[in-house]
This record gives C-alpha cells, structure tokens and sequence, in this order.
C-alpha cells in the first residue's frame, strides 16, 4: 500500500482514474487486521491502494462521509463510488474491489 500523510494526501486522487483509499488510525485492532487483508488482496488488483493515518486529517472523514474505521473507499476521478466498513473475509473484499475494477 502506499501511504500517504497529511502533506500529501491530496494529490493521487484529482486524476480520472480508479483507485482505492484505506482509511484506518494506528491504535484500532480491527485497522490492523484489515490492513493484513488488504495487503493480501493488493497482491492480486491492478489498482493503486493508498493508506491515511485518518487521525491526521479529520476533515477528510466530513468530506467523503466516513463514520468510523477501518474504511475502504473506492474512488474514480475522486468521487466515492463505494464504501465498505466490513472486512469480512479476503475472498468477499477482492470480488468487490475486481467488480469495481472491472466496472
């Protein structure tokens, strides 16, 4: 994955293209758990998957609406397209993110 910081965050997502945000804070045992999954599953997707410590940037959770963490964002052109809080199995998380792939 790659990170991002509160310097940064800004600048993958004013392209046209699809991607994926990982929103997760350092302390949630869940995070830690998903950031496993994700890694696994950035393995097999083509698209980039970036990750933000959303401690340091509050205002992005008001922006696109996040409600707690671990957050998944799909994005095209920097409009969520999807949301997933649940990180269920890593079977379930790579069908959703190669149907959004593919779409």
């Amino acid at each position: 994955m790659i990170s991002l910081s509160k310097d940064n965050y800004t600048e993958p997502f004013g392209k046209n293209e699809k991607q994926l945000l990982y929103l997760y804070t350092p302390m949630c045992g869940t995070c830690q758990i998903a950031s496993t999954m994700l890694r696994v599953v950035e393995q097999m997707t083509s698209l980039p998957v970036y990750q933000l410590d959303l401690n340091y940037v509050p205002d992005l959770a008001e922006t696109y609406g996040v409600e707690s963490v671990p957050c998944l964002l799909s994005l095209e052109g920097g409009q969520v397209k999807y949301k997933r809080y649940a990180f269920d199995t890593v079977p379930t998380l790579l069908e959703e993110i190669r149907t959004f792939e593919q779409k």
